[in-house]
């Protein structure tokens, strides 16, 4: 069978069931539109290193097939589709669109908050759902036009509206992640644990040493302190809470020692990069268990960092404060570490 066939040199084509439109027709240019959309998916998926978004995008390009036969079937008829034998027809129906709405709501769990207008191009993959989104809107714009000269499946009109709402999240989510591996693997390679490395661990002893310091520059200052200590990986080695402690310090305190340890930095200098001018504006709303408040600093042994500390309970000066007694203290104890 020859790939060309000639029949639409005359700038016409073939519905299914013969009838033959113009290749400008609304109906055309709605699955025209979608068909642009299934084949961005397809660059979507080949960009991706997700396996949950590849196969959602997978589903979708078969599903979109179904959905492009609808349309070139030609003017929506209810009464003839629900006299169809079962199987015989498919028209997109209430449970399509409740699967959609499914799949963002399980994205949109992941998301973290964010602020302000999105920039496409955060990651490869969320820059083609981008693409897509912008062509499914497209497709639904031709849509309502061809509802006001013919008959179209209501059902139709809400699961174009949540196919571009499902590729916004999908794109957003794509950027995080890649965000959090690009994060994960520099704190890798920083930490010797890339490649099969090994990053020498912190022991107890050495940080109940710390924590005896922290614990004793808290009573100094008259403040009760949660104090924490983490491997180079963030991972948590320590936990104390000291009588008469809040609450959120539980939380907060670990949270300090993690961002220290993956970023490097004290997390007081990270908040000020963090802010709208700054090299990491962002960065608390891309990656999750990062916090920007004052009382985490980094541990350094043989000219790199081995782990970090984080203190909560009092004013950013105070929890520094104890932060540094620890620091002091562990250096002391790991003098001459390579």
């Amino acid at each position: 069978m020859s790939l060309y066939t000639r029949g639409g040199d005359q700038g016409d084509t073939s519905l299914l069931g013969g009838v033959r439109v113009p290749k400008d027709s609304p109906r055309i240019e709605v699955y025209g539109t979608l068909d642009e959309t299934t084949s961005t998916l397809g660059l979507a998926r080949a960009l991706t290193r997700f396996d949950d978004v590849v196969a959602d995008l997978s589903q979708l390009q078969g599903e979109f097939i179904d959905v492009m036969g609808e349309l070139a079937s030609g003017p929506f008829d209810p009464a003839a589709a629900a006299a169809l034998p079962r199987g015989r027809s498919f028209r997109v129906g209430p449970t399509q669109v409740a699967r959609l709405e499914a799949t963002i709501d399980r994205y949109q769990a992941e998301r973290l908050p964010a602020k302000g207008f999105v920039r496409p191009g955060g990651s490869r993959a969320g820059a083609a759902l981008d693409m897509a989104r912008t062509f499914v809107r497209r497709a639904e714009r031709r849509l309502v036009q061809l509802a006001r000269e013919e008959p179209v499946n209501p059902e139709l009109m809400k699961y174009f509206n949540r196919l571009s709402d499902l590729f916004f999240i999908m794109a957003r989510i794509d950027e995080q992640r890649e965000v959090a591996a690009l994060v994960t693997a520099e704190l890798m390679v920083a930490t010797g644990t890339a490649n099969g490395g090994a990053t020498k661990m912190i022991g107890l002893e050495t940080t109940n040493r710390m924590m005896a310091a922290g614990i004793a520059k808290a009573n100094e200052i008259g403040v009760p302190m949660v104090l924490s200590a983490c491997d180079g990986a963030g991972q948590l080695v320590e936990l104390r809470r000291m009588e008469g402690s809040l609450p959120i310090s539980l939380t907060l305190a670990p949270m300090k020692a993690h961002t220290a340890a993956a970023v490097r930095l004290p997390t007081a200098d990270i908040g000020a990069l963090a802010r709208p001018d700054g090299a990491l504006w962002g960065l608390d709303g891309n990656i999750p268990g990062v916090t920007l408040v004052g009382g985490g600093l980094p541990l350094q042994a043989g000219g790199r960092v081995v782990g970090a500390v984080g203190v909560s309970g009092g004013s950013v000066e105070q929890d520094v404060s104890v932060a540094r007694a620890m620091v002091a203290a562990f250096a002391e104890e790991t003098k001459g570490m390579d």
